[in-house]
């Protein structure tokens, strides 16, 4: 039995474990990323888990799936924020190549997520497939013919950055834009409020919660339909924490995407949820692994 390691390295935590030959995640564990502790750190927290199960048996490849920008030829970060210092440069692909001479390969956490939905989540079988992370930030990942779209740079899809009427998109439609808003509208300090605690007294009737999901789904229905404009995906898809208020919100967010959409587009483009919760990366990461190792072998 061929074991791909499994790395999915994100803010707070990094998650690992073992996915067999035919896509099965056979065991996952998790630790703190410590992403204070910068990227030198990161990468020695690898290569300790990639070197203990190596001690225990042979493994194939490893694949890692990792917050920031990550340049997947070179395997390694460009462009990290603050949150993780001296991340940019990190190069896992030839540290861990050199070290354990074995295939290493690595991608940005939000294209590991949306490729994970489209190869054996919401998006299978679409052609198209436009996936949207929403949390801290809002992260974008575009799907054609089973394969992420980079653009020129690797920098494609970073909508949250994206420009509409009253601010970047991220910060209107994002997990931490509802609860900012949420707080100063109580007069009360952000700390006191978090997602799941919004939606909870939305559902009790708080007029101020509900008001802030109605104000975050209007902005997410005219940030979506922008970018249905420009890449026209069969399916829209939904991750990030947040989205397990499916129940309330996706029947607001559909109806919030109709509206900003033109009826022949609107009637086109499906709207799902994310399938794959925590395992999203790991999973994504071993799909990338064997898409570039396919491409190698021809």
């Amino acid at each position: 039995m061929t074991h791909y390691v499994a790395i999915d390295i994100g803010g707070t935590n990094i998650k690992y474990g073992l996915i067999d030959q035919e896509g099965q995640l056979v065991e996952s564990h998790e630790m703190p990323t410590e992403a204070y502790k910068g990227g030198p750190h990161i990468l020695q927290k690898t290569k300790d888990i990639v070197g203990s199960y190596l001690e225990k048996g042979p493994v194939a490849g490893v694949a890692i799936s990792s917050a920031g920008m990550v340049d997947p030829e070179k395997g390694e970060i460009f462009y990290a924020g603050p949150q993780i210092p001296n991340y940019a440069g990190t190069q896992f692909k030839k540290e861990i190549e050199t070290s354990f001479n074995i295939p290493c390969e690595i991608e940005n956490d939000v294209n590991c997520a949306g490729l994970a939905e489209a190869v054996s989540g919401s998006g299978k079988g679409a052609s198209v497939t436009l996936c949207l992370t929403i949390g801290t930030g809002i992260g974008g990942c575009l799907i054609m013919d089973g394969k992420v779209f980079h653009g020129f740079s690797n920098s494609a899809c970073e909508v949250g950055y994206m420009h509409m009427q009253d601010g970047a998109f991220q910060d209107l439609a994002s997990t931490t834009a509802l609860v900012e808003y949420v707080a100063k509208a109580h007069g009360e300090e952000v700390e006191h409020w978090n997602g799941r605690r919004i939606f909870k007294e939305a559902t009790e009737g708080n007029k101020i919660c509900m008001a802030g999901i109605d104000r975050m789904v209007d902005y997410l229905g005219k940030g979506l339909a922008n970018i249905c404009y420009v890449a026209n995906p069969e399916v829209v898809i939904l991750g990030g924490g947040i989205m397990g208020q499916e129940a309330i919100l996706k029947p607001k967010i559909r109806k919030a995407l109709k509206e900003a959409l033109v009826p022949s587009l609107a009637e086109k483009t499906r709207l799902e949820f994310a399938h794959h919760q925590n395992t999203a990366g790991m999973l994504g990461a071993y799909y990338h692994f064997i898409l570039n190792e396919n491409q190698r072998a021809n």
